[in-house]
């Protein structure tokens, strides 16, 4: 039988023999919208619980736009030339209007890497477009503390703007429930503070804190708190199908926009199983999310609800541009100098999480079910030591091997990887 994962800019084919059974897990059929400038154009027209972008426009005298880093497969280049027209035909000069690239805790996008970011050659060229710096205490106001304790630290340059858009692409979060709206913003342009203190252990090991699930998440909650602080907000969220089209776009106040968004997405996204598998093979969802190891965890966590206990997970995932943080590279290497129990011990026993630490957590969160086994070409001996996963140098072989060794010829294949999830609906599994 055949099939395929994503795998950086192209796709792996698993030719595997007859013997083998395939339980393919792909998104429903989206439905797609006939004409994309059109469409965003329509949302910023027609928005969810707010006036709409000409009505905003006529009183802003400075925008700063709100734009995904590089991990995230965000259509730049159809929603950045709408709504930088919209604005300007309204009064908004090119110099009042700023695009900031919300990049967390991530680096920075520069040079070419940013122009094919932004997807547009002209507003590459004629528009400021700068990166949010989450360590640069100075360039962010303070907005005091949450019910929970967190301080909420905001990029000035957003904060400082008359109106302030966010644009996002609506995704499952393997910690928020979904990506957009919200998250945009912390941890898109919040001040390292802010990030560390919602990203310890004792809220990301919440039973709510997975994929998929907003009611109940207190990483959402927290979310939704700090962006309250900020003031007005307005979201341009887009979902798109499995080769990047656009389902919908949707515009408005920043938590109906996005919730109306989520909600399109669901339907879509979330995969009713009724079964567990004891081999899953599954991808970490290509170019741009599949560049590191640090984003490959997405891929892992992703199917662990439909994995059978002591199964394994299979991930082929590029790695390009090898771990990922200095930060999340020590992580992983306390992981594998304590073991897995030493390793949760010192995060419960922080108040505030060290940076990029909580990604070698989530990876734990599958090890406990099962194991892992990825295949990657891009990772040295170093850095495989590294993953506290066991490396495969032959994807074909990987799967006969654990087919042989789970007794059970019945496998599930996900090939885009974190932006499908599986939800197991069958009995309890003990």
């Amino acid at each position: 039988m055949k099939s395929s994962l994503l795998y950086g800019k192209r796709e792996l084919t698993l030719d595997l023999p007859d013997h083998i059974v395939i339980y393919e897990i792909n998104k429903h059929q989206m439905p797609l919208v006939a004409d994309v400038d059109a469409s965003i154009r329509r949302a910023l027209h027609n928005p969810i619980g707010s006036p709409s972008l000409p009505e905003l426009a006529k009183a802003a005298g400075t925008v700063c736009i709100l734009i995904c880093d590089i991990t995230r497969p965000v259509p730049n280049g159809d929603l950045l030339p709408p709504l930088i027209d919209m604005l300007m035909n309204q009064g908004v000069k090119k110099e009042h209007i700023l695009i900031l690239v919300a990049t967390g805790l991530h680096r920075p996008n520069e040079g070419e890497e940013l122009r094919e970011l932004v997807g547009s050659d002209e507003i590459f060229e004629q528009f400021r477009i700068e990166n949010h710096f989450a360590r640069d205490r100075d360039a962010h106001i303070d907005l005091g503390t949450t019910s929970q304790g967190i301080p909420v630290g905001i990029d000035r340059r957003f904060y400082d703007a008359d109106l302030k858009i966010v644009t996002g692409l609506v995704e499952p979060h393997f910690m928020a429930g979904y990506s957009g709206g919200r998250k945009v913003i912390a941890p898109g342009v919040a001040y390292q503070d802010t990030i560390l203190k919602f990203h310890t252990a004792h809220v990301l090991e919440h039973p709510s804190a997975v994929s998929c699930v907003m009611d109940g998440n207190p990483l959402h909650e927290a979310q939704m708190e700090i962006v309250a602080r900020v003031g007005p907000v307005y979201a341009l969220n887009v979902a798109i199908d499995d080769r990047r089209r656009l389902g919908t776009v949707t515009f408005g106040d920043i938590e109906r926009s996005h919730l109306a968004a989520v909600d399109f997405m669901r339907r879509y996204a979330e995969i009713e199983i009724d079964r567990t598998f004891k081999t899953i093979v599954t991808s970490a969802g290509g170019y741009p999310l599949d560049r590191t190891y640090y984003q490959t965890v997405k891929g892992m966590v992703g199917p662990m609800d439909i994995l059978a206990p002591g199964g394994t997970i299979i991930i082929a995932s590029d790695c390009s541009e090898g771990m990922g943080s200095p930060e999340f590279v020590a992580a992983q290497q306390m992981l594998c100098a304590h073991g897995k129990k030493k390793f949760m011990d010192i995060l419960y026993s922080r108040s505030v999480a060290e940076i990029d630490e909580w990604q070698t957590e989530m990876l734990l969160k599958p090890l406990r079910r099962g194991s892992i086994r990825m295949f990657t070409k891009q990772l040295g001996k170093k850095e495989l030591q590294q993953t506290f996963v066991t490396h495969v140098t032959d994807l074909k072989r990987a799967i006969l091997d654990s087919v042989a060794e789970q007794n059970d010829a019945e496998i599930a294949v996900i090939p885009e990887g974190p932006y499908v999830v599986p939800r197991y609906t069958g009995p309890p599994v003990d």
